[in-house]
């Protein structure tokens, strides 16, 4: 009896695991307003891309920089759906970095999985982040939050 005991606590909490695991998966986490407002010059630069660190220019309204590894299955649909995304709307940009050549922006922006992608404002301020893949509705919740005017198709 002790081991059915365990054996379905070991399920309920795996499974309870799961879940939060997939619910988080491509949500949206918008970096604290005040705290950019509030951040001394040199600590909002460490939250600033330049389109030189990028090697791509910044989009007029908002750039996905997504970071990715060689053999990611769910980077590759997250990809998909931000360059369909891009191709619709008007003043995004996103750009691919692979986590092997980018080190110094994973350590810097701690990455810890792939796919994550980081939400640029138009002067390149991190305004949030998505971990895991992203789905299209996840994408344009992440634009509504950090673009309050909405962004227009194309």
């Amino acid at each position: 009896m002790p081991r059915i005991v365990l054996v379905v606590a070991v399920l309920a909490l795996a499974t309870g695991l799961g879940l939060w695991w997939r619910a988080r998966n491509g949500r949206y986490t918008a970096v604290d307003p005040a705290l950019l407002a509030s951040a001394p010059a040199d600590a909002a630069d460490d939250l600033r891309l330049t389109p030189a660190q990028l090697g791509a220019p910044l989009g007029a309204r908002a750039t996905f920089v997504q970071f990715s590894s060689e053999v990611c299955a769910p980077c590759r649909r997250t990809h998909a759906v931000l360059a369909q995304l891009v191709s619709e709307r008007e003043g995004l940009s996103h750009v691919e970095m692979d986590v092997v050549e980018h080190l110094d922006l994973v350590r810097r922006f701690d990455i810890m999985r792939t796919p994550t992608t980081l939400l640029l404002d138009a002067d390149g301020v991190v305004v949030g982040r998505m971990s895991g893949a992203t789905d299209r509705r996840h994408a344009l919740a992440a634009l509504e939050a950090s673009c309050p005017g909405g962004v227009p198709a194309v």
